[in-house]
């Protein structure tokens, strides 16, 4: 079992590591952000002290070391917009990105299952036909189109929601219908394709011959044995819901981790982008660790044959 957690972990470090290299790499490819720092009419001087100021005048390989090196000092560098040290700014818009995101990703499994055991126990019924029309939908139409349409229909036609912003609960409304949709139309197909199958098997015939009441049968007996393949699609979602908070954020003006990832790549404010890259990367690829590490506790037969 030990062997078995510490290789997860291992791939989980060079996973991430990976990702930032490639950030950092791209990043210093993508142009020069004294652009956006100084006005187009900023003398040359001007651009080349700030640049040996930012330490961009060295190397890549140079800043690539420096920035790994303090990385593990844990400075993680200072925003050029907001000259503070981005690990400050991005900790005052996590809160707002974690309860969006805890939020989507609860009612996302909690109704997926719900909606895939329903049509698995009532299949080939018009509540089945229903729930799986719907899933299609759900994880077909891309996240911020259904936010559109949600802006359009409820905020700008019926005015019954707020378009923008997280001050109030009915803030929440639409930006976490949109980032649950897709992963609960998922978690919702695999859920009832995995029922289908345990409900075949023969155990379930004995155990209502025994008088078993029938939703014990269902959600005890025939949800357990369903849950490996439907854990591992719960964590993947989660990294699309991790993934997929920057662009809700966007189109519902959210003030979170998101927003402020698509703002450092449009100043190329580089120390914030990297940031916010480490913290989703690693966010991501410890919940897909974490999802491994699930395989063992409910199948022993994994971590017996590692």
């Amino acid at each position: 079992m030990t062997k078995f957690v510490v290789s997860r972990l291992f791939k989980a470090v060079i996973t991430v590591w990976f990702i930032v290299s490639l950030v950092f790499v791209c990043t210093r490819m993508s142009g020069d952000p004294t652009l956006w720092i100084l006005p187009d009419d900023a003398p040359e001087a001007a651009r080349i002290e700030l640049r040996e100021s930012l330490g961009l005048d060295r190397p890549v390989t140079a800043q690539y070391v420096s920035y790994f090196a303090d990385a593990l000092r844990g400075d993680m560098g200072c925003s050029y917009k907001y000259l503070r040290p981005v690990n400050e700014v991005f900790a005052e818009s996590a809160w707002a990105t974690v309860s969006l995101g805890v939020l989507a990703f609860s009612l996302a499994i909690l109704l997926g299952v719900l909606l895939g055991v329903m049509a698995a126990v009532h299949r080939n019924s018009p509540l089945d036909r229903i729930t799986m029309s719907a899933t299609i939908a759900g994880y077909t139409v891309p996240n911020f189109v259904f936010g559109i349409l949600l802006i359009f229909l409820f905020s700008l036609k019926l005015r019954m929601l707020p378009s923008g912003g997280n001050s109030t609960a009915a803030h929440y409304i639409m930006p976490t219908l949109t980032l649950m949709m897709g992963p609960m139309a998922n978690i919702a197909r695999l859920t009832r394709s995995s029922m289908l199958d345990v409900l075949r098997q023969d155990y379930l015939e004995c155990a209502r011959s025994k008088g078993v009441p029938e939703i014990v049968v269902i959600f005890k007996h025939s949800l357990r044995n369903a849950l490996i393949p439907v854990v591992t699609i719960i964590g993947l979602q989660m990294g699309i819901i991790i993934g997929g908070s920057v662009v809700v954020e966007t189109v519902f003006a959210w003030p979170g981790i998101g927003s402020l990832i698509v703002n450092a790549a449009k100043t190329r404010d580089f120390p914030m982008l990297q940031y916010g890259i480490l913290i989703i990367a690693a966010a991501v690829t410890l919940t897909n660790t974490m999802v491994d590490l699930s395989y063992a506790f409910l199948d022993p037969r994994i971590r017996d044959n590692f």
